[in-house]
């Protein structure tokens, strides 16, 4: 059994984009690895979650009003104040 990994990060917190974050089908709308925020955008985590099979934390971080994205630990960094 893989030990979870506690999160990093907490719901609220300003966060940047460490790369191109492209559509993995969670938005069926858009084409797949479609561009959803490029690099360096901010935005601010609004809930915590584990990734089941690897028991890792997944980040929903809303980019603006009309994108939410799940992001991993390794896709983000926090936004000094």
């Amino acid at each position: 059994m893989i030990e979870p990994r506690l999160p990093k990060y907490d719901w609220g917190q300003r966060v940047q984009a460490t790369e191109n974050l492209v559509n993995d089908g969670s938005y069926p709308d858009k084409a797949p690895d479609a561009l959803l925020v490029s690099a360096g955008e901010n935005g601010e985590i609004v809930q915590v979650g584990r990734h089941e099979e690897s028991n890792t934390p997944v980040y929903l971080v809303e980019f603006s009003p009309d994108r939410v994205v799940g992001c991993l630990e390794e896709e983000i960094v926090p936004v000094e104040a």
